[in-house]
């Protein structure tokens, strides 16, 4: 499919699924009897936990529920045309088989499978599209994990792991970069087939250089795979607008910088945006959290921004044991038939 293909493809999408999870999933917004206040894939930094207790996590991840045809066949049921999932979060730790670093499913867990692998799968065998989300930036399980230069609130006590490794001075994000970053985004590329996009996340210390890079290695070895802007420093193809960011209209077709913006350009030099947003309060599993939209909800803000030309990526965080809620397969089978009246 050529560029210019895959642009058309993206605007026509219009709605996709989002699945956050990883250890973090297995812990539901909890540890040592302290709940997050907000994101429970942030655990690691909200409590925070060093990695030394972190890592124990993965001797007991087996999430023996998890069934990828389950999950790609209720984002078919569900009317969505592409789904994206969370290949590496901040944490570090990987969902699919890296030679890279030996911090990942299959070689850390007694579970021992590539999720990455049978998602793709999956999404081949019901014709969806299949995106990765990746953690260029913040990386807690690395020294030298960027985030180290800012200062302003997160999710967590710091952006970057400032528990673990507290001298920022010494801290040099080049490092992680070479070690980590670029060799695990060439193996997704280059060992799931084809995918659509590659969601990038939280771009802050990561220079335009390093971006550019990024995005030269997506566009050498799949020439077709699409980058949203939260890559940094304008190296993108299309714009992901803030988390639950529902404009009221269409962005404008311009160059306009921001520069509190986390993807750099808050317009898309190609006409594509989307808006990613959440089921409930958090985008990993959070057992406390029961602020579900409704059916009625998920239908009139898909076509809102769908009327705008903004695509709909909606999330939904699977449990420890790799089971979407039931509240979540509710809310986006419900949500169907209303959106088609």
């Amino acid at each position: 499919m050529k560029r210019e293909a895959q642009h058309e493809w993206f605007a026509n999408a219009q709605y996709g699924m989002m699945a956050h999870w990883g250890l973090y999933s297995s812990l539901a917004g909890e540890y040592k009897n302290r709940r997050v206040q907000n994101y429970a894939e942030w655990i690691q930094s909200y409590m925070p936990i060093p990695n030394a207790e972190y890592e124990q996590l993965a001797k007991t991840f087996n999430p023996i529920y998890f069934n990828a045809d389950e999950w790609i066949k209720l984002a078919k049921d569900a009317g969505m045309k592409y789904f994206v999932f969370t290949s590496k979060h901040h944490d570090g730790f990987a969902m699919f088989h890296s030679k890279v670093d030996a911090f990942n499913i299959v070689d850390a867990t007694p579970f021992g499978r590539d999720v990455v692998a049978e998602l793709g799968e999956a999404c081949y065998k019901y014709g969806v599209k299949f995106g990765l989300y990746y953690s260029q930036e913040l990386d807690w399980h690395h020294e030298h994990g960027g985030g180290y230069d800012q200062f302003e609130p997160c999710s967590g006590v710091s952006w970057d792991n400032s528990w673990d490794y507290p001298n920022r001075d010494k801290k040099d994000f080049s490092i992680c970069f070479e070690e980590k970053i670029k060799p695990q985004v060439t193996e997704i590329l280059t060992n799931y087939g084809d995918i659509c996009l590659i969601w990038f996340d939280v771009p802050h210390t990561i220079s335009p250089a390093q971006s550019l890079e990024l995005n030269q290695l997506v566009k050498k070895y799949q020439p077709q795979c699409l980058i949203n802007s939260r890559i940094g420093n304008g190296a993108y193809d299309y714009v992901s607008l803030g988390d639950n960011e529902y404009p009221t209209e269409r962005p404008q077709n311009q160059e306009d910088i921001d520069p509190n913006s986390l993807g750099g350009f808050k317009v898309s030099p190609f006409n594509l945006y989307e808006t990613a947003g959440t089921l409930n309060s958090s985008w990993g599993f959070k057992y406390f959290d029961q602020n579900w939209i409704t059916p009625a909800e998920i239908a009139e803000r898909r076509a809102r921004l769908n009327g705008m030309g903004v695509n709909y990526l909606l999330n939904v965080g699977p449990d420890g044991l790799g089971r979407i809620p039931s509240f979540s397969k509710e809310a986006l089978l419900g949500a169907v038939d209303l959106f088609s009246k």
